[in-house]
């Protein structure tokens, strides 16, 4: 359904250290810069991609918004979320964890990126 996402990030180098620590947990390779200096992290079902805002005025996150990135298995988010704290992400949310929706049950786990950005990993378990 997406071809992208686009996130605005006011400190690229340590947007980038983040995203490669929590994208890598989940077996996606290290974001690669252009000459312009947007970083490019390519799967795939898409890119998400890092950017100076073009208006010249600082980023700030979606007030609402969460980006959810899917993962193989519990460990993978568990690992995501390790990842994402060690790299300057903040833990939100609740710990890690199963969780029953609406949608069936669901393992996640929710992080704030150094840009503030509402970022979730998520695992959906096989029905019992």
């Amino acid at each position: 359904m997406f071809s992208h996402v686009m996130l605005g990030a006011n400190d690229l180098e340590a947007s980038k250290t983040f995203y490669d620590a929590t994208l890598g947990a989940l077996g996606i390779a290290p974001g690669r810069t252009d000459p312009v200096g947007r970083t490019a992290y390519r799967h795939p079902g898409g890119m998400l991609m890092l950017t100076r805002p073009i208006d010249g005025e600082p980023a700030c996150h979606a007030n609402g918004g969460t980006i959810g990135f899917a993962a193989s298995s519990p460990e993978a988010v568990d690992a995501w979320h390790a990842a994402g704290v060690a790299a300057g992400g903040t833990p939100i949310e609740n710990p890690p964890g199963l969780r029953q929706s609406p949608f069936g049950p669901l393992y996640l786990a929710y992080l704030r990126d150094p840009a503030g950005n509402k970022l979730c990993a998520m695992h959906r378990p096989a029905a019992a």
